[in-house]
């Protein structure tokens, strides 16, 4: 998912890391139960930044907020084998930059949290554009 900044002159409040983890950890416990069951071999991390490749890789244009990397579920087989865990990385810094208040970095962390688990549910950016979920 990704967003334009907030000058920084504009930025009135910030959440510590702990507070942030906490968001992020309260919004997946919130998942509905009919998508909860259905995660498997998934990790959702917390990082300060994107990595160069990861910006890279998003296109760059925005600031990323958050990344879905790994095999959709409707798309996973049997034939797969072992396979390492699909991850859902939330940026703190970038989420923190675009927002101006702890009710602005509540929102933005869960509508980022459920993007990335859409994206792990295989909804395309451009199928959530269409059904107007983004």
């Amino acid at each position: 998912m990704k967003r334009k900044e907030v000058p920084e002159k504009s930025r009135k409040e910030e959440v510590t890391s702990a507070e942030f983890e906490a968001l992020v950890r309260e919004t997946v416990k919130g998942l509905p139960a009919e998508f909860a069951r259905r995660l498997e071999n998934v990790a959702v991390v917390i990082r300060a930044e994107p990595s160069a490749r990861q910006k890279k890789e998003s296109g760059g244009e925005e600031e990323l907020l958050g990344l879905y990397e790994g095999v959709p579920y409707g798309e996973r087989t049997h034939h797969d084998g072992p396979v390492f865990p699909d991850r859902i990385t939330i940026f703190r810094g970038p989420i923190l930059r675009s927002c101006q208040d702890r009710r602005e970095i509540r929102r933005a962390v869960r509508d980022t949290v459920l993007h990335e688990f859409a994206h792990y549910f295989g909804l395309s950016d451009e199928h959530m554009i269409a059904e107007d979920i983004y």
